[in-house]
Order: structure tokens, then C-alpha cells, then sequence
């Protein structure tokens, strides 16, 4: 008989199900997918930069999803100077997504591909942080298996027992943590290290200091990240593109102001609580296997909560996101 109490959450790296063309020419070279921009990829070798077009063969048969995406590796032939083909993609390790709805289906829009990590800006003060925004984040990390670092900006606006009761509890779940500020020069170290040699994918809302922090770290990054996000992403006539930008001591970071606009419509509101950690641990302890948490009798999560296992502004996420619109 199956276990009423034990539930299967979607925690697993996606899987591009397509076919996979291995290069077979010592010509075909390996690059990395840096810009994408209405059929055109940017693709950076060893020997520089190549402009390329899919291969004619990879786009053959229905489309389920992008067929290639900023972070993607992929093997390249060279037809002229600075132009190429797209020969094949390597398979994915992971990826941020999103599920478009199609008369016909749903459609994959990648937003990045193999990205090392999400980092998350959220400023102490100036604007309010939203936790809830965090923690819908959060679960898009948790669903799409994307390591996570969570960065307290501006912490030169509040106290430090101010901004530790707003965040400290993030790293008890087992997210990294970090603490920043441009005009104390805190935590700027520390967040190079960790962008370094590493693809990274940034978001957060406006007027956390994403820009603030990336020009501190490299001058000039985070005003060219900026220009170009706002000249692609606004605007009746401009085209959307993706790019990811080379970080002086390597590595690369991707500004991804699309993913606020993520739904959690494809999260089952009785899968959420899966994709909550201190909850996760706590669910097959429920004396209901449709527990929702609410008000249920032997609810082990509001158990939790009570006893200060479940921190209550997660709690409150989680209630809000499980039966309000954001």
C-alpha cells in the first residue's frame, strides 16, 4: 500500500530531451554561450569571439524549449572571420526557467543555462526588503536545484542586530549568507570570492544595490550591466536580449530581471511546502497526508511553528503564496 504520508517533489536537475550532435571535426571548437539576441549567440572560444547561428540539424523536429541559451557549452565551426555555426550544445547540469503556456503546450524559455549560482540582493533598508519576494525566489532556486547566496546589502542603514534578526534565519536553513555595504567597504571581498570562476545569475529588487555592489568590485560592471538591461528590457520596439559579462579574475555574472516575473503556477499549491526546507523535514510528521498547514489538527508545521522551528515571516510566505496572488 503506498505510504499516504510520504509525497515526491520536484527537486531534481532538468533534463533536456533532445538529440545531442558530438562534434567530429578537429576544427569544431568549444566555447561558452555569452549573448543570445534573436537567433544570434555570442559564443566565446579560445581564440575569441564568434557570432553564430544554430547548425540547421539542431532545430529539425518540434520545440519544446529553447534550443540554446546564455550559459550554454557548445562546440563551433568557423565559416568567416568572426562568424560561425553552433554545431552541437553540451548536455545542461542545470538551469533557470520558465514554462510558457502555448495554445498547443507549454514552451521552455531559458533564462540561463548551468549557472553555478543564484545571488539574491536584497537591501536592509532603502527600499523595505520584501521578504516574501525572497522567499519566492528562494523557491524557484529550491525547484530548479540552483545553489543559492543571499546578499544583505546596505547594512550601513541599520543596525547589525536589525538586519541579523531579518536575514540570520536564511543561513540556519542552510543558505549561504553574506553581509554587505559599499560606503563601509563590508562584505566586497567576500562577494568577489565568491563571483570569481563562477557563472552567477543576480537578482533581487530595485534599489537593492546590485549596481552599487558589482561597480565596487570591478569598476564600471554594474553601470554597463545596467545600460544594457534597460535597453534591451524596455521599450515597444527593442528586442530582449541575454548576456552574460566577464568578471576581471573569471567568471561571469548575468543581471536576470526576468526572473521577477517567474510564476509559481506550475508549483502545485500542495507541493509548495516541499520546496520550503524547515517545512520539508517536518511534512510526513502531519496526521494528514493533505495536511495544508492551516489549521488542521496535528499539523506538525504549525507544530513547528509554535515552537520556533519555522520562522513565522516564512510561514506567513508560505500561507500567502499557497492561497493569495503575490
Amino acid at each position: 500500500m503506498e505510504d499516504t504520508h510520504t509525497r515526491t517533489y520536484r527537486n531534481t536537475y532538468p533534463v533536456i530531451e533532445k538529440e545531442v550532435y558530438l562534434p567530429s571535426s578537429k576544427d569544431f571548437k568549444p566555447g561558452l554561450i555569452i549573448r543570445s539576441q534573436s537567433g544570434f549567440f555570442s559564443v566565446q572560444t579560445d581564440d575569441g569571439i564568434l557570432v553564430c547561428k544554430l547548425r540547421g540539424r539542431l532545430k529539425q523536429g518540434a520545440k519544446e524549449g529553447d534550443l540554446a541559451a546564455i550559459g550554454d557549452n557548445v562546440f563551433v565551426s568557423q565559416i568567416t572571420e568572426g562568424e560561425g555555426l553552433i554545431e552541437s550544445i553540451e548536455p545542461r547540469q542545470r538551469m533557470i526557467s520558465r514554462l510558457a503556456p502555448l495554445p498547443r503546450g507549454e514552451y521552455e524559455q531559458i533564462i540561463i543555462a548551468n549557472p553555478d549560482q543564484l545571488v539574491l540582493v536584497f537591501a536592509c533598508a532603502e527600499p523595505t526588503p520584501r521578504m516574501r519576494m525572497l522567499d519566492r525566489f528562494l523557491i524557484i532556486a529550491e525547484e530548479q536545484s540552483v545553489p543559492t547566496l543571499i546578499v544583505a546589502n546596505k547594512i550601513d542603514l541599520v543596525t547589525i542586530k536589525f538586519a541579523r534578526d531579518l536575514f540570520d534565519h536564511y543561513s540556519d536553513l542552510g543558505y549561504e549568507l553574506l553581509y554587505t555595504s559599499v560606503p563601509n567597504q563590508t562584505g566586497l571581498e567576500e562577494l568577489k570570492e565568491h563571483l570569481t570562476g563562477r557563472i552567477s545569475a543576480l537578482a533581487g529588487p530595485s534599489g537593492a544595490g546590485k549596481s552599487s555592489l558589482l561597480n565596487a568590485i570591478q569598476p564600471g560592471l554594474g553601470l554597463t550591466i545596467q545600460n544594457v538591461s534597460q535597453s534591451t528590457g524596455k521599450g515597444k520596439h527593442t528586442t530582449v536580449s541575454s548576456e552574460l559579462f566577464l568578471l576581471e579574475g573569471g567568471g561571469y555574472v548575468a543581471d536576470t530581471p526576468g526572473l521577477k516575473a517567474l510564476g509559481l503556477w506550475d508549483i502545485e499549491p500542495e507541493e509548495l511546502d516541499g520546496y520550503f526546507p524547515e517545512m520539508r523535514a517536518l511534512v510526513a510528521q502531519c496526521q494528514f497526508s493533505d495536511c495544508t498547514h492551516v489549521h488542521e489538527p496535528g499539523c506538525a508545521v504549525i507544530e513547528g511553528v509554535e515552537q520556533g522551528l519555522i520562522h513565522p515571516s516564512r510561514y506567513d510566505s508560505y500561507l500567502r503564496l499557497r492561497f493569495e496572488d503575490d
